[in-house]
């Protein structure tokens, strides 16, 4: 009598109860075959409904575990801004803005605000730099532009 294998080449999900290969489960070192019960796509479908479920959808779930607020507290956010970017007053705020080192969340950006503010690394020294080097306007500067450089306001 030949020994059967400890596992097998297929695995049912008991969702969509169908016989997959287990590269269709997803990776799990909490079960004995290393795979998730549930196929990709069921396993996805059930994340899926416990955030509806639990959170009222993935925004929500995605801005209370990253931020510690709710959705209806950045659109609070976004309506007591004027439903403008915290800094340039100008765009549509898409970005929760928080304090690194704190995780205070002080604002809701533009893209180009929030990115510019990531690059500066929340460095008030250098964003400092940066105001005063754009307020020289190439005082200092070695070399005029080429003509075909500098671009014409009409």
């Amino acid at each position: 009598m030949a020994e059967e294998p400890l596992f097998s080449a297929n695995k049912r999900c008991p969702d969509c109860q169908e016989i997959k290969p287990p590269e269709d489960f997803p990776r799990n070192k909490n079960y004995r075959d290393g795979r998730h019960p549930y196929c990709k796509p069921c396993h996805n479908a059930r994340g899926k409904e416990s955030k509806q479920r639990l959170y009222g959808g993935s925004r929500h779930y995605h801005l209370t575990r990253r931020y510690g607020i709710g959705a209806a507290e950045v659109d609070a956010m976004i309506e007591r801004q004027g439903g403008l970017c915290a800094i340039c007053r100008e765009r549509k705020p898409e970005h929760v803005d928080h304090d690194h080192l704190s995780g205070r969340v002080r604002g809701i950006l533009c893209f180009g605000c929030n990115g510019g503010l990531g690059q500066f690394q929340d460095n008030t020294e250098w964003m400092a730099r940066a105001i005063e080097y754009v307020k020289r306007d190439g005082a200092d500067t070695v070399q005029e532009p080429p003509a075909s450089y500098i671009l014409s306001v009409a």
